[in-house]
């Protein structure tokens, strides 16, 4: 269990929570005497903010949401969660800001909603009965706005892509010779579209219209029951690879292609472009490049790295950060899913 699916989201521990707690590379200068300093405290870490050598505020880590390019962390308060101002970046392995959040003053206030988690876990649904005496009294707003510590499913399980598992589960407890996994949704028995939506659920970007919660997702259910894009939309790098897969040659010629053609989701993404370059060459056998590229590089370096060209890595306009106060805007950039002919990539 040590997929990026997995740890979508997990608790915040010392052993999972990337970034340095150690001077220099855990401060962040926000300028005019302000600053933000990563503070570890037995098992306890914290995002302490100072003001000319005094303390202002400090908020724990509580939750981490990624890791595989960059994590974000959450706090608790009054039975929800709230985005903590700095983030850890693996592209400069360093601390910068959240996306969206100020380079100048620090905010503790944007709350983590509900939809976020709907992508990055398996459940944090509850009911106005979940709720203790203790909780409805304390608690005044919409009960769908409540997060339950112990109602939480970190990462994403078996069952956001095979269903509910009660039924498999008790069968095999009372028959434990059955080797045939029963009552569970086969990925490969659903159609090419089924499994489209399955993965798209997810991966099909948050800058829709949300017509039911995610949570409710089966794998066999119809995307557009849940959430339905906006037509004619940018699409961005980040969170929408299905919409930039299907504005590919590749996946509008190819009767089958799906996401599990290139990705295996029990494990992580691969990192060698050649395991990339052997599936490209299932239908690519023998690519025609132009004589510009030919001269900038040889076949054999061209047939183990097809992605470079292929599928660039592209800045998100969703996420960008500062490493501090007066710095540049770094891009938190991605390997595209459009799969394509980019000019610029070949002359380089």
């Amino acid at each position: 269990m040590v997929t990026a699916h997995f740890k979508a989201t997990a608790e915040a521990t010392a052993d999972n929570v990337l970034g340095s707690f150690s001077h220099p590379k855990n401060v962040f200068d926000y300028g005019n005497g302000s600053k933000m300093q990563m503070e570890k405290r037995g098992d306890s870490l914290f995002q302490v903010w100072y003001k000319d050598g005094r303390k202002v505020s400090e908020h724990s880590f509580d939750i981490v949401f990624g890791g595989r390019n960059a994590q974000t962390s959450v706090y608790w308060h009054d039975f929800n969660t709230f985005e903590l101002p700095l983030s850890y970046y693996r592209s400069s392995d360093s601390w910068g800001t959240s996306p969206g959040f100020s380079q100048t003053t620090p905010d503790f206030s944007r709350k983590m909603l509900k939809d976020c988690y709907a992508c990055h876990s398996s459940n944090v649904r509850n009911v106005a009965s979940d709720l203790t005496s203790e909780e409805n009294n304390a608690f005044t707003g919409d009960v769908e706005d409540v997060i339950r510590k112990d109602k939480i499913i970190y990462g994403i399980d078996c069952e956001r892509c095979h269903g509910p598992a009660k039924k498999h589960v008790d069968h095999h407890l009372e028959f434990p010779g059955e080797k045939v996994a029963l009552h569970m949704t086969s990925f490969k028995s659903l159609s090419r579209q089924q499994k489209l939506d399955a993965c798209s659920i997810c991966h099909a970007g948050a800058d829709g219209m949300k017509i039911k919660s995610r949570f409710d997702f089966k794998p066999g259910d119809n995307l557009t029951d849940y959430y339905r894009p906006i037509p004619n939309a940018e699409i961005d790098v980040h969170g929408n690879q299905h919409g930039m897969l299907t504005q590919s040659q590749c996946f509008a010629k190819s009767p089958n292609m799906d996401c599990t053609t290139c990705h295996d989701p029990h494990a992580n993404a691969a990192k060698d472009p050649a395991h990339y370059a052997r599936i490209c060459s299932s239908c690519h056998a023998a690519p025609k490049h132009s004589r510009q590229t030919l001269a900038s590089a040889s076949v054999k370096e061209m047939e183990q790295n097809c992605v470079s060209c292929h599928m660039p890595k592209q800045a998100s306009r969703a996420i960008s950060f500062h490493k501090a106060y007066n710095s540049p805007l770094y891009d938190y950039r991605l390997s595209t899913h459009k799969i394509a002919v980019y000019p610029d990539k070949s002359t380089k």
